[in-house]
């Protein structure tokens, strides 16, 4: 923090709606602020994306949290030179950690599962459309097809300066490449611990935004830009080690697994309807979320099944201990990435100590299965709108012990609220209403 370009840091935290606030403190103030904090009224965990406050005991004028940030995770942004920037933990003035911190929460999940004996990998895609202006009816910045070179020729001064930032800020950017929405591009990063992985999404998210602003785009990473079309995910990759071992491969299980990965994945997939209230949490998100469009629509599981709610990975031969990982594919970024990682972790975490295995696998679109060949498999159509999710969260044991009363209260709130919001809206009004939230 020597670096005398450096103006002021950006201190952030996620709210419940999975916006990201901030507040910012210059350079000479910073070292007070990473002492005793920034102070932030409760109120924004009540918050909606649309900025309205939800009837949630939380959202009361009186109180103030601190806001410490993560030194360890301090990065000077490439896009937004004179600005640093530091994820914050939530504490209260007492000096307790405050019970609505997303970030606290992904960390006392994850001493959860090391006090099974167990590590976790995460690493979540990025997906996102880049537009010429940030207006009503924005236009698309390339006009390429689906995957094309055409549309990184396009947007090619873009990309290497996106990706040269990411660099400097120390991202491990895996691959970068053209989606299938106009204009749309996907960027993946190297798997980290799993809060890591979360403070790595919020870093990544504000880059993006940060590069296109300094070459006049804009971006959107709304579960829904189009209607129709394919929106914006937010996939979640994970693997489980025990030992330093993943335990996604070299087991004697289908594919490689072992009976502890088959239990762990069990968890998650049983509890996928649940966790669409964390992952999938704005209306807009079950405009995305319908079958035959790689979003993960059906509650099931294969190798390699892009239509399956959750997708093993196995790897190419040779690389499966590395590689091997199981990605939940019917999540979206206006999720909560901190919510996200605990929730399914915490899911994760049930199937372990269920000890339950994996149903049979699914090698195809499930919506092109008849109805008694579902019903053999198992395959269940997820919740197909936001109150289904809410009320599948809300009945999930497993879930709302591991976020507490508080959190899950103020989550119910929150996502109740957005529903009513939006509640007698079209399609392209819900678009319209939440493009430029996330």
């Amino acid at each position: 923090m020597a670096d005398e370009r450096i103006a002021a840091v950006a201190v952030t935290f996620v709210d419940t709606a999975g916006i990201t606030r901030a507040k910012g403190v210059p350079l000479a103030a910073f070292e007070h602020a990473a002492a005793w904090g920034v102070g932030a009224t409760p109120v924004f965990d009540a918050f909606g994306a649309d900025d309205s406050i939800a009837a949630a005991p939380v959202a009361n004028p009186t109180g103030d949290l601190r806001l410490l940030p993560d030194l360890d995770r301090v990065v000077a942004l490439a896009a937004q030179p004179g600005w640093a920037w530091a994820p914050a933990d939530r504490w209260t003035q007492e000096g307790e950690p405050h019970p609505g911190c997303a970030r606290l929460l992904a960390a006392r999940i994850v001493d959860r599962l090391a006090e099974a004996g167990c590590t976790a990998r995460a690493a979540l895609e990025v997906e996102w459309v880049v537009y010429r202006d940030g207006g009503k009816d924005p236009v698309p910045a390339a006009t390429g097809p689906a995957y094309g070179m055409t549309r990184l020729v396009e947007l090619s001064d873009y990309g290497v300066d996106l990706l040269r930032a990411l660099e400097a800020e120390g991202v491990a950017v895996r691959q970068f490449h053209p989606e299938y929405t106009p204009s749309q591009f996907e960027l993946s990063v190297a798997p980290e611990s799993p809060v890591a992985a979360a403070d790595t999404a919020v870093l990544v998210r504000t880059t993006i935004r940060g590069v296109a602003a300094r070459h006049g785009l804009a971006v959107s990473f709304a579960p829904a830009v189009t209607d129709p079309g394919v929106g914006n995910g937010g996939h979640l990759h994970l693997s489980l080690l025990r030992d330093g071992r993943n335990v996604f491969a070299g087991g004697d299980g289908r594919f490689g697994l072992t009976t502890e990965a088959e239990a762990f994945a069990a968890g998650i997939l049983r509890r996928l309807p649940a966790l669409l209230a964390v992952g999938a949490p704005s209306v807009a998100s079950y405009l995305r979320l319908l079958p035959s469009r790689w979003a993960g629509a059906f509650a099931c599981w294969g190798r390699e099944n892009r239509e399956a709610a959750l997708r093993l990975v196995t790897g190419s031969h040779g690389e499966e201990a590395s590689a091997a990982n199981v990605e939940v594919k019917c999540i979206d970024q206006a999720a909560n990435p901190y919510l996200l990682v605990g929730a399914v972790l915490a899911a994760g975490l049930a199937g372990l100590a269920e000890g339950g295995s994996l149903p049979e696998p699914v090698h195809a679109d499930p919506a092109g299965l008849s109805d008694d060949e579902r019903a053999r498999l198992g395959v269940r159509r997820l919740p197909t709108d936001l109150a289904a999710a809410v009320a599948a969260f809300e009945a999930e044991p497993a879930l709302t012990e591991a976020f507490g009363p508080g959190l899950t209260e103020t989550l119910l709130a929150v996502r109740r609220a957005e529903a009513d919001a939006h509640g007698g809206r079209t399609a392209a009004e819900i678009i319209a209403a939440t493009r430029w939230r996330w």
